[in-house]
C-alpha cells in the first residue's frame, strides 16, 4: 500500500451516533415551551422520513451537498405525515437539530492516535469525504484533522462524490504523494 484515502463521516467522525436524540430533544423542548405532556407523533414519523429521504440513491446524491436543505425536507416530510405541514416549523426543528447535532458530534475513540501513527510513519493520506462543503469543512476544522491529510477532497468542492472513481482518484492533483496502489477506509460501500 503506497497511499491511504480515509473517509470522514461515521469513519473518523461519530456523525450518526445521536441523529435521533437530537430532533427528539428539540421537539420535546419546543412541546414543553408550549405546555404540552404527551410525548411527540412526529418522532417515530422522523425515522421513517429519514429513510424514505435517504434510501432514494438519486435523491441522496443530490442533497447530501445541501444538508441544512436536506433536513429541512426531512423534517417536513415528517410533519406533513402526521397532517401537520409547516415549512416555518420544518425551518425552526431543523435549524435546532442541526445545532444539536453539531454539539454532540465527536472523534471516535482512538481516531486521532491512529493519524498520528500513520503520519509519524510516513503513510500518505488523503480524505475523501462526500456531503455539503461548508458542513464538511467544519467538521475538518473543528476537530483539526487538514493537518493529517496530504490531499482532501470534499465532494461539494470537487464536484463529484464516491463512489465515482474521480473522486477516489485524488493522485490526479497530487500525482507523486498519492500512488496508484491504495486502500479506501470508510462505513459502507
Amino acid at each position: 500500500m503506497k497511499a491511504l484515502l480515509v473517509d470522514l463521516d461515521d469513519t473518523l467522525l461519530d456523525y450518526s451516533g445521536g441523529v435521533d436524540e437530537s430532533l427528539e430533544r428539540r421537539v420535546s423542548q419546543r412541546r414543553r415551551a408550549r405546555g404540552h405532556r404527551r410525548s411527540p407523533r412526529c418522532c417515530p414519523r422522523w425515522r421513517g422520513s429519514r429513510r424514505w429521504f435517504w434510501d432514494d440513491p438519486v435523491r441522496h446524491a443530490r442533497e447530501r451537498t445541501d444538508m441544512n436543505g436536506a433536513w429541512r425536507q426531512i423534517v417536513a416530510h415528517a410533519l406533513e405525515g402526521i397532517g401537520r405541514p409547516s415549512e416555518r416549523l420544518a425551518v425552526e426543528v431543523a435549524e435546532a437539530f442541526a445545532a444539536n447535532r453539531w454539539r454532540r458530534m465527536a472523534l471516535y475513540p482512538g481516531a486521532r492516535e491512529a493519524l498520528v501513527r500513520l503520519r509519524a510513519e510516513g503513510m500518505p493520506l488523503a480524505l475523501i469525504t462526500n456531503g455539503d462543503k461548508t458542513h464538511q469543512r467544519r467538521k475538518i476544522e473543528m476537530h483539526d484533522l487538514g493537518r493529517f491529510f496530504d490531499v482532501i477532497v470534499i465532494e461539494g468542492e470537487f464536484g463529484v462524490g464516491k463512489p465515482d472513481e474521480s473522486a477516489l482518484s485524488p493522485r490526479a492533483r497530487r500525482p507523486r504523494r498519492l500512488a496508484r496502489r491504495r486502500l479506501m477506509v470508510g462505513d459502507n460501500l
